[in-house]
């Protein structure tokens, strides 16, 4: 059996001062630094004491989450540039209202190549092309349980990449999740049906 536990960041600096995230480097406030500690906790209250992998994105705002994690597990962080949030180019680190009032939707004919309307910006297919192949690399490690931890917006291509949809096929994904969410992932060894067994639950940090 195969399980992958992915993690969304918690509060970042970027979030309260309402600023663009993508790869604008901000670590996190001593709120996301709380909620790390308490979504480290539960997942070892989900995983136990069993031997992981853990994997970041190299962005502060997860690399730290992924310490807290690291230290309840005690085991060494892997950092990855492949699970970095999309970029949003020139708008990174601008006020969220400049962004808001330059972007340009995807129209249905061009969902994974629409540019968004922001110099610089990643499109979804080049998201995608990212994240994939590092997550196949992941899943094909020796490691029977997994932790990922990424971005808000990354986390769909990572949930793609798992289920194998093609990635001409994600132009329409969205899973929405908030910082600290745990998503829950499984292949079983029988069947090798690979499951979303719970997703961006963020039960452990409403106390």
């Amino acid at each position: 059996m195969k399980e992958l536990f992915v993690v969304t960041h918690t509060q970042s600096v970027h979030h309260v001062e309402n600023r663009v995230g993508g790869w604008y480097d901000t670590g996190l406030t001593e709120l996301g630094q709380r909620q790390a500690v308490a979504t480290a906790e539960r997942l070892l209250s989900l995983i136990g004491h069993r031997d992981i992998e853990l994997f970041s994105s190299d962005l502060q705002r997860a690399a730290q989450t992924a310490d807290a994690i690291g230290k309840v597990f005690d085991r060494p962080v892997i950092s990855a540039h492949a699970l970095r949030e999309i970029s949003y180019g020139a708008a990174e680190g601008k006020p969220q209202a400049w962004l808001d009032a330059r972007y340009s939707p995807a129209p249905e004919h061009d969902r994974l190549d629409h540019p968004v309307g922001i110099d610089g910006a990643e499109t979804r297919r080049q998201l995608a092309q990212r994240v994939y192949p590092f997550i196949e690399a992941v899943v094909e490690r020796d490691a029977s349980t997994q932790i990922i931890v990424t971005h808000g917006f990354t986390l769909s291509m990572v949930i793609a990449a798992w289920m194998k949809v093609p990635i001409e096929s994600c132009g329409f994904i969205s899973f929405p999740a908030s910082g600290g969410s745990i998503t829950h992932l499984r292949q079983d060894d029988f069947f090798r049906n690979r499951a979303v067994l719970k997703l961006a639950d963020v039960a452990h940090l409403k106390t």
